[in-house]
């Protein structure tokens, strides 16, 4: 493995203090929630009970019984799910357990970094599928089918897409399993996002072929990265033995506090996504509000998730660099550079499901004023 720090790691808020900024549109979840918010106030005395012993190696079996039933179209069990350190482990997982040097894999561009970064630390062969901003970053299957090759490990795509915002249909969907069913390969199916889909979330991959892996984790729709807890899903059983000894020469299993966190909030979800949902639509119609009236700017407008990606059009004037100067030093307002994305920067992601209504609106009004400010200089 030849590790190498990511941008987005590297110029992350947490890392760079968020007492330093005034405007955090950097995130691509929801606000950070605290156990009481969740309804969970109660649950400091049960915890305190609980025997902190090693757990199971494929993770809590209450957690695993209830990802298994959202799949609804039957193939998962609870023997199908795997439960991981976060999505980023089980990224991990998949990656060191399916890819070697020189192994090929599709992935598609631009993407969460680890998607990318982990199969390159390998050394596999990654052949990016540009997802391009003129085609409204709708996927080309047929460009797709060209790519995969014989020796194809996978192909990886994220729905919703991080970090344009964008979905895949679900007869897109059905396409690529099609596909790579027919080639012999699979698909990643990142799916961190999916309980944002819109209008509603779709099917889980992995209920629908044993070709498919899908992965999640509590991180974006709950806003509760902290625990660290993600999962993934396959209905190949020999794939799946593979999956847990990675965990197990990894972790072993995960912490049984995060677990029943997990657990207990999912067990709730009904109560609680309604509510996470309804602002995230409220703050989608801020942006898109906004962006009618920002002339400097377009985009893609986003189907699913709580992120766009806007970019600064070629017309405007705009010096992107300046830009940044002036919205971080000046503003105390920052967002997602291209770069973190391997894209030029004048894109950037802006996230609208972490900040408050008022840091929003305020942030907002911050990039527009640091685009007028430095378009009136050229």
């Amino acid at each position: 493995m030849r590790y190498e720090r990511m941008p987005i790691e590297i110029e992350s808020p947490e890392q760079m203090g968020y007492g330093s900024i005034t405007c955090n549109l950097t995130e691509s979840s929801v606000a950070d929630a605290t156990l009481s918010g969740l309804g969970l106030g109660d649950l400091g005395a049960h915890l305190a009970e609980l025997t902190l012993a090693y757990g199971d190696h494929l993770g809590h079996p209450g957690l695993r019984d209830v990802l298994a039933a959202d799949s609804g179209a039957g193939m998962v069990t609870p023997g199908s799910v795997l439960v991981t350190p976060g999505a980023a482990g089980a990224l991990f997982i998949i990656s060191t357990s399916l890819l070697q040097a020189g192994s090929h894999a599709v992935v598609a561009a631009p993407n969460y970094a680890t998607n990318i970064v982990t199969p390159r630390a390998i050394d596999a062969d990654v052949e990016l599928l540009e997802l391009r901003f003129e085609d409204g970053y709708r996927l080309d299957l047929d460009r797709l089918a060209a790519m995969i090759r014989a020796d194809t490990a996978f192909v990886s795509l994220t729905c919703p897409h991080n970090p344009t915002g964008t979905m895949l249909a679900m007869d897109e969907i059905d396409a690529v399993i099609d596909l790579v069913e027919r080639r012999g390969t699979r698909l990643v199916l990142d799916e961190t996002y999916r309980e944002m889909g819109r209008p509603e979330p779709l099917p889980i991959g992995a209920g629908r072929s044993e070709s498919v892996i899908s992965v999640s984790s509590m991180s974006k729709s709950y806003g509760i990265p902290g625990i660290r807890l993600g999962w993934l899903m396959t209905t190949d059983p020999v794939l799946q033995e593979v999956f847990l000894a990675a965990k197990e020469q990894m972790v072993i299993g995960n912490s049984l506090i995060d677990e029943e966190i997990a657990f207990q909030v999912l067990r709730r979800r009904d109560h609680i996504l309604p509510g996470i949902r309804n602002g995230i639509d409220a703050h989608r119609e801020i942006v898109t509000r906004w962006m009618a009236g920002e002339d400097a700017l377009e985009w893609v407008e986003p189907s699913g998730g709580v992120v766009c990606f806007p970019r600064i059009t070629a017309d405007s004037g705009v010096d992107v660099e300046a830009f940044y100067e002036i919205l971080n030093r000046n503003h105390g307002t920052y967002v997602g550079p291209g770069h973190w994305f391997e894209q030029p920067r004048a894109h950037f992601r802006l996230g609208y499901g972490w900040p408050s209504t008022t840091e929003l609106e305020d942030g907002l009004a911050n990039i527009s004023a640091s685009l007028t400010a430095v378009a009136s200089r050229v």
